[in-house]
């Protein structure tokens, strides 16, 4: 007997949806369009991002920055509780305010998407807060990639990452070179975790402790998910008018590491800095982890950011007018510590109020 013609094989049967792609596009065109400079050429749709670069022309010796990044595990809060529009917030976070510590200006970002299976709303979503993020850091979105992985992912699992480049002036280049003996500690305020440790923050609440995403945490004032997905603060603009108007000499990006070992990585070998816990209290977030997981002190400020998202060494004299430039930006600061003669280190004394 003769068997009927066998349909074939095709893409979409393998899990790939080229409908679904062409419907996230159209979705997010709208927030592409939003997250524009003048400088950028052409929309949506292109092989690749183009961005004029004539202004160049005004540097004397521009140097061009360049930053990747991902957000890590917190995009497993993002698919848990199905809100999808803060994620850019941090991814955004991780790659402009990387660039800004040199004094770069962010001019372009382009992002990646990976998914076990594209659902058009919620890449949209995604990209809805990648470009508000960008339009935050004063940047372009100028392209990106959604790319379908089935049988790698699962179907509403998805990862994001991307990268950033931006530019500045070789003479107001920042870090370790222009620390000085005396110079200020400026710290400014994180919104809460950020977008690191949270490997540490799921085994300790979601793992260890059982906890549940819904429950509402007095300490909090929310409920855990909420506080989870608390997006990233962005300091880019803020940083960038710190740099210009007050004579800060190195920034410091606090993400994986910590505090130490982050403003470690600006601090000149004959030079130390030593900060103060006193001089400020972290967010509950932190001691929650710290209790409830009974994390040593040590490892708990190796992985979190322990409520400072960014660091500034300023001349002593600017200390004031520093704290005064982030405040107009939205960004709560306030002087930390110093800096003195050393070996390249950074030392934590005292203790948090209340811990």
């Amino acid at each position: 007997m003769t068997q009927p013609p066998s349909p074939g094989n095709t893409y979409a049967a393998s899990g790939v949806s080229i409908e679904a792609g062409d419907r996230a596009i159209e979705l997010m065109k709208g927030y592409v369009e939003s997250a524009r400079r003048p400088e950028m050429i052409g929309g949506i749709g292109g092989f690749a991002g183009l961005f004029d670069a004539s202004a160049l022309k005004a540097y004397t010796r521009p140097l061009l920055a360049s930053s990747a990044d991902g957000v890590g595990t917190k995009v497993a809060i993002a698919q848990a509780m199905d809100k999808h529009d803060t994620i850019g917030f941090d991814l955004v976070g991780m790659l402009v305010d990387d660039l800004v510590v040199c004094g770069a200006e962010p001019w372009f970002l382009t992002d990646y998407i990976a998914t076990g299976r594209v659902v058009p709303e919620r890449v949209a979503a995604i990209v809805k807060g990648i470009a508000e993020a960008c339009v935050e850091a004063g940047c372009a979105l100028i392209g990106g990639e959604t790319a379908e992985h089935p049988g790698l992912l699962e179907p509403d699992e998805y990862d994001v990452a991307g990268s950033t480049t931006g530019v500045v002036e070789a003479e107001r280049l920042l870090g370790p070179g222009r620390v000085r003996p005396g110079d200020v500690v400026v710290a400014m305020r994180a919104s809460g975790l950020h977008s690191n440790g949270y490997s540490l923050v799921r085994h300790v609440l979601l793992g260890s402790a059982g906890w549940q995403l819904d429950r509402h945490v007095d300490e909090l004032g929310r409920t855990l998910g909420e506080e989870l997905l608390e997006p990233t603060r962005i300091y880019a603009k803020a940083c960038l008018a710190l740099a210009g108007e007050t004579a800060t000499h190195a920034m410091s990006h606090i993400t994986g590491g910590g505090l130490a070992a982050n403003l470690a990585r600006v601090m000149p070998e004959e030079l130390s800095a030593t900060l103060d816990r006193s001089t400020w209290t972290p967010q509950p977030v932190f001691d929650l982890v710290r209790r409830v997981g009974q994390v040593p002190q040590p490892d708990l400020e190796q992985t979190l950011n322990c409520g400072v998202g960014m660091v500034a060494l300023v001349a002593p004299d600017d200390a004031d007018d520093a704290i005064r430039v982030l405040d107009r930006h939205g960004v709560s600061a306030w002087v930390a510590g110093g800096v003195a003669a050393g070996d390249g280190s950074v030392h934590l004394v005292g203790q948090h109020p209340g811990w």
